[in-house]
């Protein structure tokens, strides 16, 4: 009778191990799910034959130094722990009964505990086959296969750990929102606003082309012979996540081209405000408590008591509505000096309603930057060096000349400036490099800043 495999892997220098006992372990281990890679036999093999026949005695996981220690801080590695616990308490207190808010929070910490898993197992399959291969009584076949399990299992370790690194990134409160998207000319004049229209047609034909449903709330044009100058706009984004995806834009975004009224072709250098800001919904029923910008308890909410209104008439090109009828309005958050006017639609009650949702979404978003420049400004103490870019930093280049654009974030360059414009895949690869920079950044702060903390105990 033709021996299996698996079984031939095992010397019969163990000979206490009886044939029926093998051969009942062949049997379950093929019979269970003949579709299981060697890999995963030799390893089954090693932990149900021959560490408990050899005596071999593993050191538990967790008081173990293996080589991803080095990758993966004690600190960040606690903190994994301490949120696949939490995860595994969701998941029986849901069991029990349903909770969304109880769902949700499982759900955001899946990833977490999953991943984890990989690198537990990856981890005690390494100090397994090390085990095997350091024993002088292991058979020279098995030892051949369990010297390319290793090798296999240290090379998926460090993508395990990086993975597992980036799930602890903390998810930015704002994730989940729609957005408002607002773009402003800066330096520049004429051109800026020119380029700061065609910015617009960008990322209009981006979010349609990703199918999240954008709606211009706001379109000021400067007067003169160009309609094409824009002086301010923002646009409505109203797809759940939409915030998450277009913040990598928030930012000042420079053009070099040569303008068309230039007689001598000389190059001009303008520049584009870009803000990504929160929109949060008119329902707030359903949002949670510290997103509730009625709950007076939330960071989020305005005294409407420190908020002027202000009627004015529509003003510029128009018909018979237009400087009649006292349309406008005009919003100012005493506080802080946040001045937001509206004038696009013909009802008074439609433009103070779009009035208050972009002034919600300023001052959240500032307070919000506000709270991340306050833990930077602690990182900083702890760490040294530079925070972070901001609001007010040159994000991005568009050279017409070079048909390129460059973002200064993560150096990425794309010769392709006209797909860019468009909103296509080009935009969507220079955006997925910064959010990747982004989760890089934020996973070194808080390496560092746990490895400062660690030192200072």
């Amino acid at each position: 009778m033709h021996t299996p495999w698996p079984l031939r892997l095992v010397s019969f220098r163990y000979r206490h191990v009886t044939w029926n006992c093998l051969q009942s372990l062949s049997l379950r281990i093929l019979g269970f799910d003949y579709s299981l890679t060697r890999s995963m036999l030799v390893k089954s093999i090693c932990r149900s034959i021959l560490r408990p026949s050899l005596g071999l005695k593993l050191s538990p996981l967790r008081g173990l130094h293996t080589a991803s220690d080095s990758a993966l801080s004690p600190a960040l590695l606690t903190r994994a722990r301490l949120l696949a616990a939490e995860h595994t308490k969701l998941a029986e207190r849901l069991g029990e009964s349903f909770d969304a808010k109880t769902a949700k929070r499982a759900g955001e910490l899946a990833p977490v505990a999953n991943i984890l898993k990989e690198w537990v197992n990856a981890n005690d399959s390494i100090v397994e086959l090390n085990s095997l291969l350091t024993d002088p009584n292991t058979d020279a076949e098995l030892r051949s296969l369990a010297t390319e399990d290793l090798e296999s299992s240290r090379d998926a370790l460090p993508s395990i750990s990086d993975r597992l690194k980036k799930a602890l990134i903390p998810r930015h409160p704002f994730a989940d929102l729609p957005c408002l998207l607002e773009i402003r000319p800066g330096a520049g004049g004429d051109e800026a606003g020119l380029f700061a229209f065609e910015m617009l047609r960008m990322y209009v034909a981006f979010c349609s082309r990703r199918g999240l449903r954008p709606t211009i709330l706001k379109q000021d044009t400067e007067v003169g012979p160009s309609e094409d100058r824009l002086s301010e706009a923002v646009i409505e984004i109203e797809a759940n996540g939409a915030y998450d995806i277009l913040r990598t834009e928030s930012g000042v975004h420079r053009v070099q081209r040569v303008p068309a009224t230039e007689t001598k072709g000389r190059t001009h250098t303008s520049a584009v405000s870009v803000m990504v800001l929160p929109s949060f919904p008119e329902d707030t029923s359903e949002m949670d408590n510290a997103l509730n910008f009625e709950d007076p308890s939330s960071d989020y909410y305005i005294d409407p008591q420190e908020v002027r209104v202000e009627k004015m008439r529509a003003g510029g090109a128009g018909g018979q509505h237009v400087n009649k009828t006292e349309s406008a309005i005009r919003l100012t958050h005493i506080p802080t000096n946040t001045v937001v006017s509206m004038q696009d639609e013909r009802s008074q009650q439609a433009n103070r309603r779009k009035a208050w949702q972009v002034l919600r979404a300023k001052l959240a978003e500032a307070r919000q930057e506000a709270r991340e420049q306050e833990l930077m400004q602690l990182r900083r103490g702890i760490l040294g060096g530079v925070a972070k870019m901001g609001r007010g930093d040159k994000i991005r280049t568009y050279n017409f000349g070079q048909s390129r654009c460059t973002d200064h974030r993560t150096g990425i360059t794309i010769h392709n400036l006209d797909g860019i414009l468009d909103g296509g895949d080009g935009l969507e690869t220079v955006m997925d490099s910064v959010r990747t920079w982004m989760a890089d950044s934020e996973v070194e702060a808080m390496v560092a800043e746990d490895m400062a903390n660690a030192k200072s105990k």
